[in-house]
């Protein structure tokens, strides 16, 4: 129903709580508040009118209650009545004909209070004390008015207009309160709606204070500085991408343009090889780009357990070159992860290797740092410092690599860190006497070798 529906706005919604709250506190309270106040001013009522009742029966008794019965503020309603219900005696602002009560106490419990409500009249508190337990004693009742507050609502309103003010301040309290709270968390609000792919540079304000809000903006700034990265790196890679494959494509276009224009110039044949060759070149750079782009994007595949030492040995022996691989690669060290990735890093590394060697590569599997070390070493030109970082990163090739292999795709490094990285390790290019030095670092299987 409309009427329930819940409010959209979050400090709506604790005013609510704490109005509700405050008015459920207040309601039992202000009940309680109105019992204890009747019970009370009827209490008191009843024990002055037995003061007074206590005070005429031993008189009524002995036969010597004075006419009228001088009555004692605030009881003014006395009245001894007989059995037959006659007015005996009375006061003067009782009755002298009409008994205040027909009800009389029983013998065996002579002091009764009772309410009597006449009809078009003001209720009555009375004490009634039978004179003695004989059959027909009489009674002395001696009675009050009823108070204003007990014969009237007006003790209600008063605790309902409190209960009312003062769930009015909480709620008012509550508002302002959620409203100071809240205002940093617009704040936020508001500057990401302004953030757009084109421009991330913007940042959320921070308050201060270490409490749930700033923790909140610290991590959205910092949330918004690495998508700013990656955005960012996104664009150069896209750039980059467009760049390295625009050459081959404008290659094979051009010797697929000359096979058509000048046919009798050009050897159809070798065209054909040419662009066979250029579109391999295209083929191998757009499959490392979906492998690039899996490795980052999709789920692991569920991990095996591989002896990287046998796996080590067996590719590096499946690798025939003019160079030759020495091999130290000690079975027994297990690692989990996916057997046909890590395939492709160590052919990867083999191949760099094999490539820029001049007489020998040297492939090492050790333990290192509660976890195996796998060492490509070759003798060839080596990696400057300055550029050991710069080799991992996409289409990036130094003039070496690019004298001894022109159809590579720069993309090989890359793909061997991003697996090396999905496999909880790490892959580095350290210091050598001589030539480069790729190691490639995953972790043990727990309970493995020690170091």
């Amino acid at each position: 129903m409309p009427f329930l529906a819940r409010p959209c706005s979050v400090r709506a919604r604790c005013t609510l709580i704490a109005a509700l709250f405050t008015v459920s506190v207040l309601v039992v309270l202000g009940a309680t508040l109105d019992l204890a106040i009747r019970y009370r001013i009827q209490s008191g009522a009843f024990r002055l009118a037995e003061q007074v009742a206590s005070q005429w029966s031993p008189v009524a008794r002995d036969g010597m209650v004075p006419r009228p019965i001088p009555s004692n503020p605030p009881v003014d309603l006395i009245q001894v009545v007989d059995v037959h219900h006659r007015v005996v005696h009375a006061s003067r602002g009782a009755s002298a004909t009409v008994p205040l009560s027909r009800r009389r106490p029983p013998p065996y419990a002579r002091f009764q209070p009772y309410r009597e409500c006449p009809p078009n009249d003001r209720c009555v508190l009375l004490k009634a004390i039978r004179l003695t337990p004989a059959p027909d004693a009489s009674v002395v009742y001696a009675g009050i008015p009823e108070p204003d507050l007990l014969a009237t609502h007006k003790l209600e309103y008063a605790i309902a207009a409190g209960i009312a003010v003062v769930t009015g301040i909480a709620a008012w309290t509550a508002w302002m309160l959620v409203g100071r709270a809240l205002r940093p968390v617009e704040a936020i609000r508001a500057r990401i709606s302004q953030v757009t792919v084109s421009d991330l540079s913007l940042r959320v304000p921070a308050p201060r204070g270490n409490d749930e809000i700033g923790r909140l903006a610290t991590t959205a700034n910092q949330t918004l500085t690495q998508l700013e990265g990656a955005v960012e790196q996104l664009r150069q890679f896209a750039s980059t991408t467009s760049h390295e494959l625009r050459t081959p494509i404008a290659g094979l276009r051009t010797q697929l343009e000359e096979a058509l224009l000048y046919p009798d110039d050009v050897d159809a044949e070798a065209a054909l090889r040419n662009a066979l060759t250029t579109a391999g070149r295209l083929d191998a750079i757009v499959n490392d780009l979906l492998l690039l782009a899996r490795l980052r994007a999709a789920d692991p595949l569920p991990p095996e357990k591989i002896d990287l030492g046998e796996l080590v040995a067996a590719e590096a022996s499946a690798h025939s070159a003019a160079v030759p691989i020495d091999i130290h690669a000690p079975a027994g060290l297990e690692i989990r992860g996916s057997r046909m990735q890590l395939i492709r890093v160590l052919d990867n590394l083999l191949a760099n290797a094999l490539r820029h060697a001049e007489s020998a590569v040297e492939v090492s599997v050790e333990p290192a740092d509660d976890g195996v070390a796998v060492t490509v070493t070759d003798d060839g030109p080596g990696i400057p410092p300055a550029h050991r970082e710069r080799v991992f990163e996409r289409f990036v090739r130094l003039d070496d690599g690019r004298r001894r292999d022109p159809g590579g795709s720069g993309l090989g490094l890359a793909i061997s860190r991003d697996i090396a990285h999905t496999h909880h390790g790490t892959l580095t290019v350290e210091d050598s006497p001589r030539g480069a030095r790729f190691v490639l670092w995953l972790p043990l299987i727990r309970g493995g070798p020690a170091t």
